[in-house]
């Protein structure tokens, strides 16, 4: 995952967290269309489908990279 901006990591731990877009846009004070402009680099990055899978592969990732680690994203 260390290919990913500082601002989508952010968002990646948002959405893992629940948050809706706009919810997501509201906590970061960007644009609607800037969240889902992350979303979609996300899901074209991790190579994942749709949301459940771009959480999915995330934590795969940091529990094959780092299994004692509590954070998410790293």
């Amino acid at each position: 995952m260390n290919h990913l901006t500082q601002k989508e990591k952010e968002v990646l731990l948002l959405v893992s967290s629940g948050h809706t877009t706009k919810e997501i846009a509201d906590r970061l004070n960007i644009s609607f269309h800037t969240v889902e402009s992350h979303r979609k680099n996300l899901l074209r990055k991790c190579q994942a489908k749709n949301s459940a899978e771009l959480i999915q592969k995330t934590f795969l990732h940091t529990f094959e990279t780092n299994p004692t680690s509590n954070s998410l994203i790293q």
